[in-house]
């Protein structure tokens, strides 16, 4: 089934009552009612894809959140490896990340899918290298619809003959959250 979440606290209410514009660092009774309301939304959120709510990060939008995610993690742990692995079927947002990373000298696979649309874990597989650290493969692709095995495809990542990897998991899940069950544990 779908998953799905209780909605107490609407946007629509948030955008009609004239305090809800305050800013939630604040100590002020306005800027302690929004802090209440962004960490209903995040254990909102963190109910409807399987995670605990203090591991969201929220940001402005879904190029955002992949910006964030492919070019602070590949930027930040560059002296483990400068590979990383996408398919050519990602989103313009992770493309683009990733094109920006092979300007900064990282090197990043594009891997072809399946006549089905499908990424083969075996190919992923193959792709892997010593330096390889990041993996980026969206869930539910925004223009054809195919949905990746994700559990298939991080497998691949997490093991090697059962020894732990040391490749992060990127899922680019904007399309399928709400719709597909999802449980990021």
């Amino acid at each position: 089934g779908v998953q799905t979440c209780a909605l107490p606290i609407s946007m629509q209410a948030v955008l009609e009552d004239p305090l809800a514009f305050a800013n939630p660092s604040s100590t002020h009774a306005a800027g302690r009612a929004a802090a209440a309301r962004i960490e209903t939304a995040r254990e909102q959120v963190a109910a409807l894809i399987g995670a605990p709510p203090e591991d969201l990060i929220f940001t402005s939008g879904a190029t955002e959140s992949d910006n964030l995610a492919i070019l602070g993690l590949a930027r930040g742990r560059a002296d483990f490896g400068r590979h990383v692995v996408t398919a050519r079927t990602e989103h313009k947002a992770v493309l683009d990340a990733c094109k920006r990373l092979v300007k900064e000298g990282f090197v990043v696979t594009f891997l072809e899918p399946e006549t089905d649309g499908r990424i083969d874990p075996k190919k992923l597989q193959a792709a892997l290298r010593p330096d390889t650290q990041l993996v980026s493969i969206m869930h539910a692709n925004n223009e054809t619809g195919v949905v990746q095995d994700v559990g298939a495809l991080a497998a691949v990542c997490r093991d090697q003959n059962g020894r732990a990897k040391n490749v992060f998991f990127h899922v680019d899940a904007a399309q399928s959250a709400g719709k597909i069950p999802l449980d990021v544990q």
